[in-house]
């Protein structure tokens, strides 16, 4: 039989048809010793070996696609370890970093099927004198496939000493860098003698850069969080400083403007009245800077106590209708539910119905009312500040809680920092409630948010 009619030829013709098509399990016939035969054996270990690549390009990417989703980076290390292990030689994975200076690395996560770590998180070693700054020189991963040997050779090594202690034998060190700065290693360690050989490189070295990069932006999202952190305390002191003065002068100028002992021309009752006024605009913003301060950087503290919302209202009512008599809104409770026992913190709790009561009042027209409303809905009380004023326009609502979205409704004749409602959301959830408003342009708004019952 001449070779162009041999059976195996079409068979391995279908073979490599399936395997362009992504199927690497056809079973060849390679028992004979003659050149179809042995062009059988080289098909199916090429079959095996494309299939290897196709495996471990695929677990690339399903790493890849966890960091770009954001997930923390001991989350992405715990994945890498989960996805190669049935492709690659490792029964441990490592990773150090090092400091902002370069001169210490010390471990950042580790994992192992050898049982408890010798060598753990926390450890840290001078880079000075390491056999590590080669890798960092030179840009190269390193194999070590005798691990206690090298220790024999190298006894001051105290990482190495460690890592056998745990029953290591071979390693794969890759260095991490991240846009040509080097920023640590990923280490890759084998119970078994001689585990690694210049074909794990490649795979190793792109597991390491895929894990540069989250720790970059890890790094990244770090420093912001403490700029962030600085601006907030400086917010929060320079706002402090400026409230004592502020109060100063408010109180002389109503002490002057009370006649206290002091009989005053007109023209300088007319002085001190804009003076008056523009301190209490300036003492209100100074208080909204204080409390966006302790909101954003996480301090905001409350005093909860278990109090009836319906008691509570009712005891409030009164400095609220204040508020609406100096423009001449009525201001009106209607409760629409018996006891209504919630744990909150009295003061923030009015500091929220003020905001919203005064919003209310701000933009209502005298003679209009604003209604408090509250009543049981749901296993939760729901209170709804009510008014029938100008109303917001639609495009403003998706920002309107937002720091400084004050939205199109602002009257410039009146003082706002935009900071109130975004604060006053803040309250509520971390009350356990929610703010919401419901408004048409023209025909009023209403803000409601819920408290779970006691």
């Amino acid at each position: 039989m001449s070779d162009k009619s041999d059976p195996r030829i079409e068979t391995y013709r279908q073979a490599a048809l399936a395997m362009e098509s992504g199927d690497f399990t056809v079973e060849l016939p390679t028992a004979s010793d003659d050149d179809i035969g042995a062009l059988g054996d080289a098909l199916q270990r090429l079959g095996l070996a494309v299939e290897r690549k196709f495996h471990e390009l695929h677990r690339l990417r399903e790493v890849t696609e966890h960091i770009s989703s954001g997930v923390l980076l001991d989350e992405v290390c715990d994945h890498v370890y989960d996805a190669f292990s049935e492709l690659i030689p490792y029964d441990r994975i490592g990773l150090a970093l090092l400091d902002s200076d370069g001169r210490m690395l010390r471990a950042r996560w580790a994992r192992s099927e050898l049982g408890d770590l010798s060598l753990g998180i926390g450890y840290a070693a001078p880079m000075a004198g390491s056999s590590l700054q080669t890798i960092l020189d030179t840009g190269e991963p390193r194999i070590l496939n005798d691990l206690p040997r090298y220790l024999a050779e190298n006894p001051h090594s105290d990482s190495s000493r460690l890592i056998v202690e745990e029953g290591i034998r071979s390693s794969l060190t890759c260095p991490l860098l991240s846009q040509g700065r080097p920023i640590g290693f990923l280490f890759f360690s084998s119970a078994e003698l001689s585990a690694y050989a210049d074909e794990h490189v490649d795979l190793f070295m792109s597991i390491a850069g895929h894990l540069a990069t989250v720790v970059e932006k890890g790094r990244l999202y770090n420093e912001l969080l403490q700029l962030n952190e600085l601006r907030n305390r400086f917010l929060g002191m320079a706002a402090h400083d400026m409230r004592s003065p502020l109060m100063v002068i408010r109180t002389y100028a109503e002490l002057l403007l009370e006649d206290v002992g002091v009989d005053l021309p007109e023209t300088a009752r007319e002085m001190l009245q804009p003076i008056h006024r523009a301190s209490e605009q300036m003492i209100v913003l100074v208080n909204d800077l204080l409390d966006a301060s302790l909101v954003e950087s996480g301090h905001l503290e409350l005093d909860l106590r278990s109090l009836d919302l319906v008691e509570h209202l009712r005891g409030a009512l009164p400095t609220l209708q204040l508020m609406g008599r100096a423009r001449g809104v009525e201001v009106r409770l209607e409760v629409l539910a018996q006891e209504a026992r919630v744990d909150a913190d009295p003061h923030r709790l009015d500091q929220t119905l003020q905001n919203l009561v005064g919003n209310a009042v701000k933009y209502s027209e005298p003679g209009q009312p604003v209604v408090i409303e509250v009543r049981e809905a749901g296993g939760r009380f729901l209170v709804s500040v009510i008014d029938t004023g100008c109303g917001i326009v639609e495009e403003d609502l998706p920002v309107l809680f937002a720091p400084f979205g004050r939205g199109a409704r602002v009257d410039s004749n009146q003082p706002s920092t935009g900071l109130g409602l975004a604060i006053t959301r803040r309250l509520v959830e971390a009350h356990g409630g929610t703010l919401w408003v419901e408004s048409r342009f023209g025909e009023g708004s209403t803000f409601r948010f819920d408290l779970p019952a006691r």
